[in-house]
């Protein structure tokens, strides 16, 4: 069988399949940092890091802090209620039935 030969296409200068030899450094990434810079950037990565830790905390004791005084204030307002509607009941006197 003979290969289909396209006029319009050159033909491939080495075969399908063949693998070109990788350059003993290629594909890898090289840092050109040195280690003053290296160490730097990891103590700025770790500020970040624990400053968002310390806002997290503070964020949260916030919220705490603020369902507290949402359940005292509704206990107190509930107390209010539950009295108010006592002292109403026992100020209404029955009514008296008319004797014909």
């Amino acid at each position: 069988m003979q290969p289909h030969i396209d006029s319009r296409r050159p033909l491939p200068s080495k075969p399908c399949g063949q693998v070109r030899p990788k350059k003993s450094n290629e594909g890898v990434t090289r840092l050109d940092i040195n280690a003053q810079q290296a160490r730097d950037r990891a103590e700025a990565i770790f500020k970040k890091n624990e400053e968002r830790l310390r806002e997290g905390q503070e964020a949260m004791a916030d919220y705490e802090a603020a369902r507290l005084a949402m359940r005292e204030k509704t206990a107190r307002l509930r107390a209010l209620r539950l009295a108010r509607d006592v002292a109403k009941k026992a100020a209404v006197p029955p009514k008296q039935k008319r004797s014909a």
